[in-house]
């Protein structure tokens, strides 16, 4: 694997667990990556290990990378299950993807496992990461959760400088609660996806924003409000070229 800026692939809701039959999120992760072939490893802790969330990853990955997945809830043995030194496995993945579920429980495994120090090492050796929900949130030095209740603040890995919040127009108590900590200081200024955009950042800053829905809205959210950012549509090619280009 040739060295690569770090890359993180913020999802605020989408891919294959939450839009059956829309590929678009997905297939963008895939092509950041730039391999024809990539090795794609999947982290669901977040969902404590879910036998349906694994089944589906390979359902839809199996065809087009090399797909293997992480569990830690679980002595899971063979069937892409990774064995021996985690570490050495996941720093020759091409692509990282955490699944949705628990913030929380997530971030607490992982620092009991030492996970939290792998990852850190795999970003800055250029391995993407990518996920949705909590698998999003994860990225960030500060984020909004509301999977055990009303919404709180949680603090992230700290790959990103920046508080974020998902699911911004599915779940109206967690957005009005983000802005509110935000404009009061108890959340650092930050991001906020709604499903089916993905915040795509290279090192610490933000890129660009792709969506898989020609509606989907990210925006910045600052002490003095929302500011809503560009986003392209994944499903008009030629715009999406023009973007990069």
């Amino acid at each position: 694997m040739s060295m690569r800026p770090p890359q993180i692939v913020a999802f605020g809701g989408g891919g294959f667990s939450m839009e059956a039959g829309n590929p678009l999120l997905d297939d963008y992760v895939l092509g950041a990556t730039g391999a024809a072939r990539p090795k794609v490893c999947f982290i669901p802790t977040a969902s404590g290990d879910a036998d349906h969330y694994i089944v589906r990853f390979y359902r839809r990955f199996a065809a087009v990378a090399d797909t293997s997945h992480v569990s830690l809830f679980r002595r899971d043995k063979g069937a892409g299950a990774v064995e021996g030194n985690l570490e050495a496995h996941l720093l020759q993945q091409d692509l990282i993807y955490v699944g949705g579920g628990s913030v929380l429980s997530l971030l607490g495994t992982w620092r009991a496992h030492g996970l939290d120090t792998i990852l850190k090492r795999a970003w800055r050796r250029g391995v993407l990461l990518c996920g949705l929900s909590a698998g999003s949130l994860c990225w960030f030095a500060e984020a909004i959760t509301a999977f055990h209740g009303p919404p709180e603040p949680v603090r992230g890995l700290g790959l990103l400088p920046h508080s974020n919040c998902v699911h911004y127009d599915g779940e109206a108590t967690r957005g009005e609660a983000f802005r509110r900590m935000v404009a009061a200081g108890r959340l650092r200024e930050g991001y906020a996806a709604e499903d089916g955009a993905a915040l795509h950042f290279e090192g610490r800053e933000l890129l660009r924003v792709v969506s898989s829905r020609p509606n989907a809205r990210a925006y910045r959210v600052s002490t003095d409000g929302e500011h809503q950012l560009s986003v392209d549509y994944l499903g008009q090619p030629e715009r999406a070229a023009l973007a990069v280009a």
